[in-house]
């Protein structure tokens, strides 16, 4: 089936995509004696004896991944060797040795035969490229986040095998790591004369941006903490992210329309003499996702249903909470259709898995994962606990899972994925009055240092702890004194102190990330972000609506609410008319529609449009120049455009 709609695409999916600036000096300390203490207690946690992960990450090795991908223009994108401190050493007293186990799992970089005719990049990116022989081609599966780290790749998988034309890519689901790197594998002129399919599950375009557009910026500025993009890359720094090593900098992101939409729950195609089964999974890890089972090859990719880590409920950087429940319910089906069937599982991030009897178990651990996420959450809602008293309770997975590596709090984690079912079920409060309406953290943190004696007091008591290794509640106690005192340098070094040495400690690589990038701007102030506009292709595919939804966003509708405008918006090359209402400071839209009497009419291109949210040129300048026409009040439409809010890409998080 053709797809030709239009895709709803912004530039905010480009957080995960741009160049931000480190800081030159870290100023990281070592572990503290009760870090160290910890640490060593997971090696008698969890079995480091078994190596079984280590054989499997490095089965089909072909080349090894050591170098560099740059921009063309002598910048690197991708640099594998700022991650040579993991190879061949044990755990530092400053990095959790599980962590640094799949820290050492994930920088196994290269190209791998998954299977005859089944190939992987990995380690050249956040996510995995899959490679599939057909009878005179090449099927690529999720062509990575930028173009430069897909073309290396493309040309690795080259030196080896025959250089056969890709005549069709998949996108197994909705997320920027998973497409942005098309035009590094295929030609669009290629994809518009029909040599190439372009494949993705129903849903996608609109999937693609719903969690990230509106709320972009802000997601864009947590994600610098989720991923550690302000950090240094050492054992004191950023290690992992958990899915990967972390995310290319500086690249190109690109997009590449879909031609064909599988929109079945199961459908069957044949792709270059190579027999699909896809299966739809909405609402599992994305909202349009889909697994594929390809019968000549024995083999099954769970697109990112199924990784070697548990997976997140509610992304630290932010989005709309997944169901874990129906997440499962995929993971079953997924294990009664193709368990008995299956021989190699591989996934889009990490490395497969083979045997029959290791995948059943596998799906099976995954499904039982998932689905104690939402039922034990949903029991302990059913008693009364708020989501901070259940994340309390339930601190450990079932015994036979919490000893599976493949269970692990990598990337998400008990803890904050079950306050994030209460969220799904229940919202932000928790039933106690005292918490329907609080007060702001700096509002509340001027009455806390006055009751808790002064700031001297809070002190004392906070360096106490911190000698006890209490560095949970350092943090807390700290973080009321750096809110009502924000230019308190005590305060502020040692609350960093206390988030160093629980980002130390913890298993988890986001929750890491978000430990050291909170310690760091306490110590050294918000870095800036440095980011060109890497995504073209994202802006070019935005539509009008979506514009006119991201203008809506950005009016202060206090300032704006005595003014009524209507406003007639056409776009002469698509042929498309918008009905514009502003009313009580809220802008809305109607597609395909004209006011009768409005009181200001625009007309130009899309195309201009595009050239707009691009920076290549100004709404005003066009206005003045002609590229734009505006018929009626012209004064108040710029006067309206002129006082958009600027987002704030590097607000504050940790300080007031």
């Amino acid at each position: 089936m053709l797809v030709r709609r239009p895709a709803r695409v912004l530039l905010a999916l480009t957080l995960l995509a741009q160049s931000i600036t480190a800081s030159a000096a870290p100023s990281a300390k070592d572990a503290t004696e009760m870090t160290r203490a910890s640490n060593l207690q997971w090696l008698q946690r969890l079995p480091f004896a078994d190596r079984a992960d280590f054989e499997a990450a490095q089965r089909g090795l072909l080349e090894r991944f050591d170098g560099v991908v740059d921009n063309g223009k002598g910048q690197a994108v991708w640099d594998r060797g700022t991650y040579a401190f993991l190879d061949g050493r044990e755990a530092p007293a400053t990095v959790n040795p599980s962590l640094w186990r799949i820290a050492q799992l994930n920088n196994m970089a290269g190209l791998f035969q998954v299977t005859e005719g089944v190939y992987q990049v990995r380690g050249l990116d956040l996510a995995n490229m899959t490679l599939i022989e057909g009878e005179k081609g090449l099927i690529v599966m999720d062509p990575l986040l930028t173009v430069e780290t897909a073309r290396a790749g493309l040309e690795l998988y080259f030196k080896h095998r025959p250089r056969r034309p890709v005549v069709a890519v998949i996108y197994t689901h909705s997320h920027i790591d998973h497409f942005g790197g098309v035009r590094g594998v295929v030609d669009e002129v290629d994809v518009k004369a029909g040599k190439v399919q372009v494949i993705a599950p129903s849903g996608f375009f609109e999937h693609a941006v719903s969690e990230n557009v509106l709320a972009g910026p802000a997601m864009k500025r947590r994600a610098q903490y989720m991923y550690g993009s302000l950090l240094s890359r050492g054992e004191r720094g950023q290690v992992d992210a958990g899915l990967g090593k972390g995310v290319p900098t500086g690249g190109t992101v690109s997009l590449i329309a879909p031609t064909v939409e599988i929109a079945q729950q199961l459908e069957t195609r044949t792709i270059d003499g190579v027999e699909i089964e896809f299966q739809l999974t909405p609402g599992t890890e994305a909202p349009a996702e889909m697994n594929l089972y390809f019968p000549r090859f024995k083999t099954l990719c769970m697109a990112e249903n199924a990784t070697r880590v548990q997976h997140n409920v509610l992304t630290l950087r932010g989005a709309l909470v997944r169901d874990p429940k129906i997440w499962a319910q995929y993971l079953d089906e997924a294990l009664v259709r193709y368990g008995d069937k299956a021989e190699v599982l591989f996934a889009q991030h990490h490395w497969p898995t083979w045997g029959q009897q290791e995948i059943r178990e596998y799906l099976a651990d995954q499904r039982d994962m998932y689905a104690f996420i939402d039922s034990q959450t949903l029991r302990l809602i059913n008693q009364g606990l708020t989501p901070t008293e259940i994340a309390q309770r339930l601190d450990s997975l079932p015994p036979r899972l919490a000893g599976k590596w493949y269970s692990r709090d990598y990337y998400g984690s008990l803890s904050h994925n079950v306050r994030a079912v209460y969220q799904r079920y229940m919202g932000f409060y928790d039933g106690n009055p005292a918490n329907l309406n609080p007060l702001p953290p700096e509002d509340a943190g001027k009455r806390y240092v006055e009751v808790m004696g002064g700031a001297d007091q809070i002190l004392a008591n906070a360096r106490k702890a911190f000698a006890a290794g209490d560095y949970r509640w350092v943090a807390q106690l700290t973080n009321h004194l750096v809110f009502a005192q924000p230019d308190n340098a005590e305060a502020r070094d040692l609350q960093a102190d206390a988030l160093e040495q629980l980002g130390y400690q913890s298993e988890n690589a986001t929750w890491r990330n978000a430990y050291l990038s909170g310690a760091q701007e306490l110590r050294q102030g918000v870095a800036l972000a440095k980011g060109g506009n890497g995504a073209p292709d994202l802006v070019r595919a935005l539509t009008p609506s979506m514009f006119f939804d991201y203008l809506a966003v950005r009016i202060d509708a206090m300032k704006a609410a005595d003014e009524d405008l209507r406003i007639n918006w056409r776009f002469t090359d698509i042929n498309e008319d918008y009905a514009l209402t502003l009313r009580n400071g809220v802008l809305t839209h109607r597609n395909g529609a004209r006011h009768a009497a409005p009181e200001i009419s625009v007309t130009m291109t899309k195309a201009l449009l595009d050239r707009i949210a691009l920076k290549e040129t100004g709404f005003l300048k066009e206005s003045t120049i002609g590229g734009i026409t505006i018929e009626g009040g012209r004064l108040k439409l710029l006067e309206l455009l002129g006082g958009l809010d600027e987002p704030n890409g590097q607000f504050n998080l940790v300080t007031p």
